[in-house]
């Protein structure tokens, strides 16, 4: 548990039940060797911390693993499962925030509001030179939804609010949504903003790739808040610097902290975020008040929600 909150949230869900346990040091050794006097775990949701099979070797007695977020990808939630121990996260905690950034950032892209932030800043007056980014009204926009999860749900109804045209594709088409569905390349073919918000998964990795990338129409826009390797972040830099894709919008990267010599710091069309979309206070304390109560839940012997696997 890195950050504070949750730890305060944990606690005062034991109450006198228990007693809560932190690692001295932030290391897997450290985790390891508490493991065995530890009925539940509070995972880690910056991922510092994985909890994969060597974990899960000498974990098989725990009564739940718990995320306090969305994301597992840090959890080898099978090898849990072949000890008996549910692993549980916190799904649809960071929904709001995830869609209200992924809006927010395709409207600064549409608009170059950062661009012209940063030329004023330099003492420039772009008010001329804007023109020439080709700034389009948010509304026009046609969007499409790579996943149809909670995310993806809520993105389709704001960007809607603004006027956009929204589609979707899913392995799983949704019969009673308003939006429509489409095969992957058709989505493609006709999205002027592009939102990926999918697991990450072997089907799922590099799934926008340079071929992908080159159905989009000109002056189309990316939005990753999957994960990073979903989307082939080389692919992705060469086709802005090609001029084929207008510009991106990234939370997540295949490597985080991103590196220093990443092409994507050349480009000022790129807006780059540290992996933070869905942590606004307002999605960090919903998603603890769950992880305390499924916590709460465990500690009074009832069994766990949101169980995975």
């Amino acid at each position: 548990m890195e950050d504070p909150a949750v730890e305060r949230a944990v606690r005062t869900a034991v109450g006198d039940a228990g007693s809560v346990l932190v690692p001295a040091v932030r290391t897997a050794e450290e985790v390891r060797a508490l493991l065995p006097d530890a009925d539940i775990v509070v995972a880690d949701w910056s991922g510092q911390l994985p909890l994969g099979a060597a974990e899960a070797a000498v974990g098989g007695h725990l009564q739940l693993i718990q995320q306090p977020g969305v994301g597992i990808s840090f959890i080898d939630v099978d090898s849990w499962t072949e000890v008996g121990v549910p692993v549980a996260n916190t799904p649809g905690g960071n929904a709001a925030s995830v869609a209200e950034w992924v809006v927010a950032a395709t409207a600064d892209l549409c608009r170059s509001i950062r661009w012209s932030d940063a030329e004023m800043r330099a003492g420039r007056w772009p008010q001329a030179s804007i023109l020439q980014r080709e700034c389009r009204d948010l509304g026009e926009r046609r969007v499409g939804l790579v996943g149809f999860g909670d995310i993806n749900r809520r993105c389709g109804a704001l960007f809607q609010a603004f006027g956009c045209d929204v589609v979707y594709t899913s392995r799983h088409p949704d019969p009673g949504s308003p939006l429509r569905h489409r095969p992957l390349d058709d989505l493609l073919a006709r999205s002027d903003v592009l939102v990926v918000a999918v697991p990450l998964t072997a089907q799922t990795h590099r799934l926008i790739a340079a071929p992908e990338l080159a159905l989009l129409p000109p002056e189309s826009l990316v939005v990753n808040v999957a994960r990073g390797p979903v989307v082939d972040e080389a692919a992705l830099a060469a086709a802005i610097r090609s001029g084929s894709v207008a510009g991106a919008a990234l939370d997540v990267f295949a490597r985080e902290p991103l590196e220093s010599d990443s092409a994507l710091f050349e480009l000022d069309n790129v807006l780059l975020s540290p992996h933070v979309a869905g942590g606004s206070s307002t999605a960090r304390r919903r998603m603890y008040k769950m992880t305390a109560a499924n916590v709460a839940r465990v500690c009074r012997d009832e069994l766990p929600l949101w169980t995975l696997g």
